[in-house]
């Protein structure tokens, strides 16, 4: 890299009058300055730049080329913001004070408007000047050149106190020089960034493709969550999903904070994440309230500025995707929030296709069941019922082996009845997500929320589980069991738990129950139990949260057990019931 060229100060009149050698001086100085900062700034094909370090470097030369002071180089984004902020002439402890201001002033927010230069011999005589910090050097003279790149105004350089004189015509013209090459190494500093930044994002949607082709892959929106921290700059990434109508559940959390929001319960009504996801667009602020940030992570985790995208697959929002920065980063640039929508874009479109080569996956399953089943019914069954009356015919004529023979009938008929319940349990396992037994959603849920709970919960089918609870009963057992394990989870401080669904001939009854610190004296918060009453009483039952004797407690919600269709009479609904009973009561640990 060339060395820099500093210029001799020169003696220069009031009147801003040069001798014709001291301007042809600062002419040929003036040309040396340029060739080598054009040198060193690279083409936006080349190396990435160090733009920082040729920004600096152009406003030293600028202050060295018109003797001045101090300066300064504000670059803003496309929202107003200052991108960059570089400054010479001020000691350290003087930047300090002023590198968090976001304008320097008006004077610089007028350059900025008119996109033309100021110059003034005395700052103070200009109505424009007030608005500088009060922690500022004093300022004399003023000369704001506006920097432009791709014909757009992308920031000022400022020049105050000149050692001799005034700011003249001339020193406009030379600065005016410099402020083209800084607009130059801004444009390629951008470009270099952008395409860093695509390049980051076609390398997380790649990552996020191939885990999604993973046979055995991880939770779907815990990979999105992963692959969004190596697209931008980010302490927090979190997808969040509704849990009810008033409150929204983490699901999955990634970075340096994410240990304290995993599994974390937000308010629906202070959260940007909600906005997001009811409205269809980008929401930016905070990602909850402070209350319940501090109820999360404590006092030492201060969250900054958050930017929520609704996260959509298969044509309807599943949540929002919330990207978060600590108090001390700086907001999220148009760029950054381009970036973060488009890989949300592409992440709906990946877990929509992921969804439906599942879908294919789950519906060769069943076809190759039914065939089964089929064959079953068809063929075996009906061999071994003409077997069972072949011997029941050869025992009326052989009385001596009658009885020896009538119990082989019986074990054929056992038989015969075992595989009619391996049929209907063959034909009753859905593809579809809500249409699925709901022994297997119920152990879906524990999985879900295992994570959240110091063990995995033991679960308990008793009696015809399947055939009875289905429909929106069905969806109401599902959100009791999620809703009892998150309160376990937040409120019980409980080492074991477990869930019991029985269907009795009257009644459904789920009961969790759990060995944690028991029912508070003045409960407050009621923690969900309003929903879980309210969703019995729909069905005509109840809901109670019982303390036990020893330690925990137990939350048993029953309801009235739903009539059979065609009537408690129904042919098929009694054979489901028979074959049901003939599966003994399991016991799993999800």
């Amino acid at each position: 890299m060339p060395t820099q060229t500093h210029i001799t100060p020169r003696h220069q009149q009031d009147d801003g009058n040069d001798a014709p050698v001291t301007r042809a001086t600062r002419l040929l100085a003036t040309r040396r300055q340029l060739r080598g900062l054009h040198d060193s700034t690279p083409d936006a094909s080349g190396p990435e730049p160090d733009a920082d370090r040729t920004l600096n470097r152009i406003v030293r030369a600028a202050a060295d080329l018109i003797e001045a002071r101090d300066g300064a180089l504000i670059v803003i984004d496309a929202a107003g913001a200052v991108e960059r902020f570089v400054h010479v002439g001020v000691d350290k402890g003087s930047a300090q004070t002023i590198a968090d201001l976001p304008e320097p002033g008006s004077l610089v927010n007028a350059v900025l408007d008119s996109g033309r230069t100021i110059r003034l011999n005395k700052l103070s005589d200009d109505p424009r000047s007030p608005g500088f910090p009060v922690h500022h050097p004093p300022r004399e003279g003023f000369l704001g050149v506006p920097i432009r790149s791709q014909g757009e105004v992308c920031g000022v350089l400022v020049l105050t106190n000149r050692r001799t004189g005034v700011f003249t015509l001339e020193d406009e013209e030379l600065i005016g020089s410099l402020a083209a090459t800084a607009g130059l190494t801004i444009r390629n500093a951008r470009e270099h960034e952008e395409a860093r930044r695509q390049r980051r994002l076609s390398r997380a949607l790649s990552d996020l493709r191939a885990a999604l082709l993973t046979p055995e892959r991880e939770d779907i929106l815990d990979v999105i969550a992963e692959c969004v921290t190596h697209v931008v700059s980010c302490d927090l990434v979190t997808v969040v999903v509704h849990a009810d109508a008033d409150h929204l559940r983490i699901d999955a959390a990634h970075g340096p904070l994410s240990a304290a929001f995993e599994h974390g319960v937000l308010p629906a009504e202070t959260s940007i994440a909600a906005s997001a996801i009811a409205s269809g667009n980008m929401s930016s602020g905070r990602l909850t309230d402070e209350a319940t940030h501090t109820n999360l992570a404590g006092n030492q985790d201060a969250a900054g500025p958050t930017v929520a995208v609704p996260l959509v697959a298969a044509g309807h929002a599943i949540g929002a995707l919330c990207v978060t920065r600590g108090a001390s980063g700086g907001s999220f640039s148009p760029s950054e929030i381009d970036a973060i929508s488009e890989f949300v874009v592409q992440a709906g479109v990946a877990t929509s296709l992921a969804w439906a080569r599942e879908d294919r996956q789950q519906l060769d399953i069943i076809e190759e069941r039914n065939r089964i089943a089929r064959d079953l019914h068809d063929n075996v069954i009906q061999r071994l019922f003409a077997t069972g009356m072949s011997l029941q015919a050869f025992a009326a004529t052989q009385p001596g082996h009658a009885e020896e023979l009538e119990q082989h009938v019986t074990e054929i008929d056992a038989a015969i009845t075992d595989i009619r319940s391996g049929i209907f349990s063959l034909r009753t396992r859905h593809g579809k997500r809500k249409d699925r037994p709901v022994r297997k959603r119920v152990l879906d849920v524990i999985t879900e929320l295992t994570p959240a709970l110091p063990s995995a919960p033991t679960i308990t089918f008793v009696g015809p589980v399947d055939p009875v609870v289905t429909g929106k009963l069905a969806d109401d057992v599902i959100a009791v069991v999620r809703e009892a394990l998150a309160n376990v989870a937040h409120h019980a401080r409980a080492r074991n738990s477990a869930v019991i669904l029985t269907v009795s001939e009257n009644e459904v009854v789920v009961a969790v129950q759990d060995d944690g610190k028991g029912v508070a004296a003045s409960p407050g918060d009621p923690g969900g139990t309003e929903n879980l009453a309210e969703r019995a009483a729909l069905h005509g039952g109840t809901f109670t949260l019982d303390q036990q004797t020893e330690r925990g407690t137990v939350a048993r919600w029953r309801v009235p057990r739903p009539p059979a269709p065609g009537g408690p009479a129904s042919t098929e609904a009694r054979r489901r019931e028979d074959r049901a009973r003939h599966d003994p009561p399991g016991t799993a640990s999800a």
